[in-house]
């Protein structure tokens, strides 16, 4: 048993301090190729600081070794030690073989530090040395990527797939599509999905592949792949919600609502969810269930304004005045207003008779609807029944001025002339 054999048999047996004395002797013994062969084994296993001990030594003997230099600088970023490794990577010389390896781990280095344009130059630099090195188009595509720079890292993507389908387990079909739907080529995205999945089937993908092919309104295809996802794993969560748009994008409404049951079931507190079940409901006519799902989102979040607003509708076409008044006055205690609760608030007022409070309401929402012709006419007519006949010729006279062509705003404000 040769010494570096007897080095990893200690490490394996836990035997660290023997293992640590061979390495000893063949630091001492200066056997270049053992050393080699040695370090390279310990940086395998995990022994980072052994590994860098030998490096160094190494580098002591062969100061100007470009290999030895990038090898060292990779294990000091590993070890968090990023200004040393500049150091070193910046005594390889522009003629060196291991220099474009060198502007390659550069680049990382500036990029970690939010140097994304001294990181861009590096590896332009290092492709104008090696312009056909996928290794570099990947890493400036992924800078690209990171950057929100899609159509710069799709040109990347592509460059490399001519040459490989993975780097560092990165799948480049994979991070194409993504980057294609990032861009809203959805129909472009969909064939890098189906050979990134033909490659590899993981679930990020097949939910990424669903949701482009929904965008793309394919909906067919997004229904298939969504339910191969749910078959797969039942508790991705993300994947009820797009599924039932997606039934329901072709009217089919008993399984999209079906759907959101079940996303219900696994996410309880999932409020988008009981939003959009509760917009099924209506569309089926099942009001009640309806409320049940709005009022349960508002539940989950009190400050939820767009399931506020379509519960607040919901109430209105009921005629459900008192429930009105109670859910506004609840959300507001939540800090969350909008110029609708107004409007839908004097009506509710007006409905119980509260006139008063009914005119502040209508006051103030005036400031936000004073174009509006459906606010308008609600606010002219209930200044007509409060007597308050001079706001009510502006108001009329503003609603003719809106629809030149009403004959019947003509025929009221003859009759407040009169009076």
């Amino acid at each position: 048993m040769n010494t570096i054999e007897k080095v990893l048999n200690n490490l394996k047996k836990g035997e660290l301090e023997e293992a640590f004395l061979h390495i000893n002797r063949i630091k001492s013994s200066e056997a270049i190729e053992e050393m080699l062969l040695l370090a390279e084994e310990l940086l395998q296993l995990g022994f980072m600081e052994q590994a860098k001990d030998l490096y160094e030594h190494l580098l002591k003997l062969f100061p100007n070794e470009g290999e030895l230099l990038v090898t060292l600088a990779e294990i000091l970023v590993d070890m968090d030690q990023e200004d040393e490794a500049f150091l070193l990577l910046e005594k390889i010389s522009g003629s060196d073989d291991m220099y474009p390896s060198a502007l390659l781990l550069l680049a990382d280095l500036y990029q970690m530090q939010g140097m994304d344009e001294v990181s861009e130059r590096k590896l332009k630099q290092a492709k104008e040395l090696l312009p056909t090195e996928p290794l570099i188009d990947f890493a400036l595509a992924e800078l690209y990527y990171q950057q929100g720079k899609d159509h710069a890292a799709v040109a990347n993507y592509k460059e490399v797939l001519k040459q490989q389908k993975e780097i560092g387990g990165v799948s480049i079909n994979q991070r194409l599509a993504q980057t294609l739907s990032n861009l809203g080529e959805f129909e472009e995205a969909i064939p890098f999905f189906e050979k990134a999945l033909e490659d590899k089937l993981e679930i990020n993908t097949l939910f990424e592949f669903a949701l482009t092919a929904y965008q793309a309104a394919m909906f067919e295809t997004a229904i298939q792949r969504f339910t191969e996802l749910k078959e797969l794993d039942p508790e991705y969560h993300s994947l009820y919600l797009y599924l039932a748009k997606s039934y329901e994008s072709l009217e089919r409404l008993d399984e999209a609502l079906e759907t959101v049951r079940e996303g219900i079931h696994k996410d309880e507190f999932n409020k988008e969810l009981n939003l959009f079940g509760g917009k099924i409901a209506l569309k089926k006519g099942l009001t009640n269930e309806a409320e049940l799902f709005f009022r349960e989102a508002l539940a989950i979040d009190p400050g939820y304004l767009e399931a506020t607003l379509t519960l607040l509708k919901l109430f209105m076409h009921e005629e459900k005045y008192d429930d009105i008044i109670e859910t506004i006055e609840s959300v507001r205690k939540y800090g969350e207003d909008d110029p609708q609760f107004e409007w839908m608030l004097a009506i509710s007022l007006q409905k119980n008779e509260r006139f008063k409070e009914a005119l502040e309401s209508f006051q103030k929402s005036y400031e936000f609807f004073a174009s509006n012709q459906d606010f308008l006419e609600d606010y002219g007519f209930f200044l007509i029944e409060e007597g308050v006949l001079a706001t009510s010729r502006e108001i009329f006279n503003k609603l003719l001025e809106l629809d030149p062509a009403n004959d019947e705003y003509v025929l009221i404000l003859d009759r407040l002339a009169e009076e």
